[in-house]
């Protein structure tokens, strides 16, 4: 019995999945990427599938040919089924992070690139043909698109450069979205027979290209939100991330009017930059594995199906299309060429881009292979309607030979020329270091199997011979390790940050695991401990320390509730933003403690005590910065202070309890059942701290009011009035809080921290019990000076308004903010625990905090 209609489709792709399974292991022992392989096989069961239902020698499987040569129906199931994944997951792929430090090249070569490539194509075709002008470019735009899966097969199995696989995988993502863009507006253009302005193809091209990037960035974000806000299972979570490719590319494809791959890629970019400090580790982990998957599933199949097109695409093809697909080869070189050797050069002249050495640049040249998006926007001219056969034919021959070639050439050849360029040796850093990391870990292994041995009762000569062997490797290691001399000092210390900030990160996402952390922090705290690493990596540690003390600075975020609340009177934004900010502080301090330890367990005697002291004075300065913001917060808010450590502490046992039974029940101690019982008794208990802290934000206000000098002698009544009128300020290193040569119109009460004004070669400090702008306010007179923070401060604030109002009702405060000295301090000593750093050492801080890269230069030269 025949197998017929969805369930010969289905067997079909089941069968061609075997297949592909099967390609991976053949592929790796032939050392070529699989992709070349897919095509080769599509190209196979396509023809034998056109040979079998054009010969007349026998129908008995005619069927199944049928089945196999219309399966791809048409270039929507590439175009709508399978685009989507391949664009979300390549942009879910990207460290986006660090490949915003090549962004300036990365667009060069997709956006730019894309330009003169099928424009170059289109002019070069255009004498060689009677098409028209439209057309020829049509076709440029359809092959000027990369691939990128064979060509990172290839660098990943022979370990390229990283950073030369990001740009081929960045140029790739937005060159599929320029180019497919471009393709739809000369395709409309074709179809209807209109002529195309350059001026009104740029707008449009702008417009879609715009308008998909901002749809996608806001479809990403709110996929984000609603993960949070649901707060659901890693299958529901999973499941929006699924859904979010398709809804960003069909809202902008077919209702918006923009580029649905350009929607798709940024919805994938914005998952990329903050799905990693919003979702779990653990769901993030188990997302890109399962993208992962898809991506084999939807990559091989498109490779097969439309590999399969190909003898249908090459039917009729003639001698002089040889020629034509050789013309639109060269133009494409050359195009490619002119970017890399051309252009890129005098954008790292201009300082705005990265210099990217030679033997990257014919990499990317050569690399630039064609594939499956090429073939089907290649099909989706040939099936349309209002194309005629003459120009089918031209698109589909001239765009199936040049994918053919570069697969066939480029990409069989291409391994050789990274191994020709040595592109895939380590850099100078981390060769130096791989002995380093060897001998020392070679060290443990052996100290570790010898412990080993003994309490498994291993005969003694066995445990000779296997420690024997490895002490011959530490002694090869050992030899062959330039560390000391190879890496100066600057990049030992380099490293070390870089390995500091890498370890931060680690701790954290073991901490995100832990439920009850506040989202917002996390994700705050995860986002600058990457900037450290990225700031280490191209600055060394003058990158790191400004990157560090950004995580002090208050946020966007902290800062609008702090204007609200003091123009508007709310509370509770900044009730809210307070409570993130202290935990961010609270935990930042847990993990500095554990930072340290990890330095002096791990880093010391892999890098050596003199970089090992560098660093820790680094870090020491970052500590001390946050040692003075976070007690300047518990000085008021002690009570809360307490309640947060202990809710911390109470948290990270929870989690320690679950790894605890986790840990019994693999080494089988107890069964799965109890284990589950156990498991949902802590997550009962873990569902208590779902209910947020309360926080007072101006609790203790009175009492700090009552002991500032000049408001001494109020009464209860006023002080209350005051309490209730005035609004806090945090301030932070550096914040400028009044202008010179400006009337004030704010007065602010110092309850906390150092505020300082530079007069005439002379320095005024203002420590806590000063009243800043009183005078100027009273005297209705411009400042003498700007008037800036020193340190992390808590103040009180009140407006022109209020403190002439209160000093109308009670002259006696005017009296004695006139007879207070220029620098008043509170007769409490208790009352300001703020570390005492000095005033140099605190202008040195406030310089850091808001100072340029030469300020911080400064700061920290040995």
């Amino acid at each position: 019995m025949m197998i017929s209609g969805l369930s010969a489709v289905l067997l079909t792709i089941a069968i061609l999945l075997v297949v592909v399974s099967a390609i991976q292991p053949v592929a790796r022992r032939l050392e070529l990427p699989e992709t070349i392989l897919l095509a080769f096989v599509g190209v196979l069961i396509g023809g034998l599938a056109d040979v079998l239902l054009r010969t007349p020698l026998t129908n008995r499987f005619d069927d199944a040919a049928r089945t196999l040569v219309q399966i791809p129906g048409d270039s929507e199931i590439f175009l709508l089924i399978f685009l989507p994944i391949l664009v979300f997951q390549g942009a879910l792929a990207i460290d986006v992070r660090r490949l915003w430090h090549d962004l300036t090249t990365v667009l060069l070569m997709a956006v730019v690139a894309v330009m003169v490539s099928f424009t170059a194509i289109g002019f070069a075709l255009y004498p060689f043909t009677n098409m028209s002008l439209t057309v020829c470019l049509m076709l440029g735009a359809i092959v000027a698109n990369t691939d990128p899966s064979a060509v990172s097969a290839i660098f990943r199995d022979i370990g390229a450069s990283s950073r030369l696989t990001r740009l081929v995988e960045g140029e790739a993502l937005l060159n599929d979205a320029a180019a497919i863009s471009i393709f739809t507006i000369l395709l409309h253009a074709t179809t209807t027979h209109a002529e195309v302005g350059v001026m009104q193809a740029a707008w449009t091209f702008v417009v879609s290209f715009v308008g998909a990037l901002a749809v996608g960035v806001v479809m990403g974000r709110v996929t984000l939100w609603l993960i949070t806000f649901f707060g659901g299972t890693v299958a529901g979570e999973v499941t929006l991330t699924l859904a979010l490719p398709y809804i960003a590319y069909i809202v902008c494809d077919d209702m918006l009017g923009f580029s649905g791959v350009v929607a798709t890629a940024a919805a994938g970019l914005t998952v990329s930059v903050y799905g990693p400090s919003t979702l779990r580790p653990k769901t993030w982990s188990f997302l890109r594995e399962l993208w992962e998957q898809l991506v084999f599933w939807a990559g091989s199949l498109v490779f097969v199906l439309a590999s399969m097109l190909v003898p249908r695409l090459l039917f009729g093809m003639t001698g002089w299309d040889w020629v034509l697909i050789a013309v639109a080869l060269v133009a494409a070189l050359a195009a490619r060429g002119l970017i890399l050797f051309g252009l890129l050069p005098l954008l790292t002249i201009a300082g705005l881009s990265r210099p990217v050495p030679n033997p990257y640049k014919v990499t990317i040249w050569w690399g630039g292979l064609r594939g499956a998006i090429t073939l089907a926007l290649a099909l989706a001219v040939t099936e349309n309607q209002n194309v005629s056969a003459a120009v089918a034919h031209f698109v589909g021959v001239i765009a199936t030979g040049f994918v053919l070639i570069t697969l066939l050439v480029n990409g069989v050849t291409l391994r050789y020329l990274v191994l020709f360029f040595k592109l895939d040796q380590l850099s100078p850093i981390d060769s130096a270091l791989h002995h380093q990391v060897l001998a020392l870990g070679l060290g443990e292994v052996r100290d570790k199997t010898r412990q080993l041995a003994s309490d498994l009762g291993i005969s003694g000569h066995s445990v000779r011979h296997v420690v024997e062997h490895l002490d011959r490797r530490i002694a090869d290691e050992e030899e062959a390790n330039t560390f000391d001399t190879a890496l100066t000092d600057r990049q030992r210390v380099t490293l070390a940050l870089i390995t500091a900030a890498t370890q931060e990160r680690s701790i954290l996402l073991d901490l995100f695991k832990i439920r009850g952390l506040s989202r917002p922090v996390m994700e705050n705290l995860l986002r600058t401990a990457e900037a450290m690493i990225d700031g280490a990596r191209m600055d060394g540690r003058y990158g790191y320390v400004r990157a560090a003390r950004r995580r002090l600075q208050p946020t966007f975020r902290f800062r609008l509730a702090q204007w609200i609340h003091y123009r508007f009177r709310i509370d509770r934004l900044l009730m809210y933003a307070m409570m993130e900010r202290f935990e961010m502080l609270m935990i930042t301090h847990l993990i500095s403690t554990a930072l340290r330890r990890f330095m002096q367990r791990r880093m010391e005697p892999m890098l050596g005590g003199r970089v090992a002291e560098i660093v820790s004075e680094v870090i020491e300065r970052r500590e001390k910065q946050l040692s003075a913001a976070l007690d300047t917060m518990r000085l008021h808010y002690s009570g809360y202070a307490e309640a947060l450590e202990s809710r911390l502490l109470r948290l990270i046992a929870l989690r320690l309890e679950s790894q605890e039974y986790d840990d019994m029940l693999d080494e089988a101690l107890i069964g799965e059942e109890l284990h589950e019982r156990i498991l949902r008794d802590v997550e009962t208990r873990r569902n208590a701290f779902d209910r947020r802290l309360k926080f007072n934000l101006k609790g203790g206000i009175e009492e700090r009011i009552r002991r500032f000098p000049a408001l001494a002698d109020l009464p209860d009544a006023a002080l209350h009035d005051l309490a209730m009128t005035a609004s806090i300020h945090f301030a932070w290193p550096g914040e400028t809080l009044l202008e010179r040569d400006r009337k004030p119109r704010t007065v602010y009460l110092v309850s906390a921290g150092r505020l300082e004004a530079h007069i005439a070669e002379h320095d005024i400090e203002f420590g806590p019990g000063s009243i800043v702008g009183g005078r100027e306010v009273l005297d209705d007179r411009p400042l003498p000076a700007t008037v800036r923070s020193l340190s992390f401060g808590h103040l009180l604030a009140l407006s022109r308004a209020d403190f002439r109002r209160l000093v109308a009702e009670h002259p006696v405060i005017a009296r004695n903010v006139m007879a207070l000295p220029e620098a008043a301090v509170m007769p409490d000593p208790q009352v300001d625990r703020v570390p005492d750093l000095g005033l140099e050492e605190r202008r040195q801080l406030m310089r850091i905090a808001s100072g340029s890269l030469s300020d911080l230069r400064a700061a920290y030269d040995d």
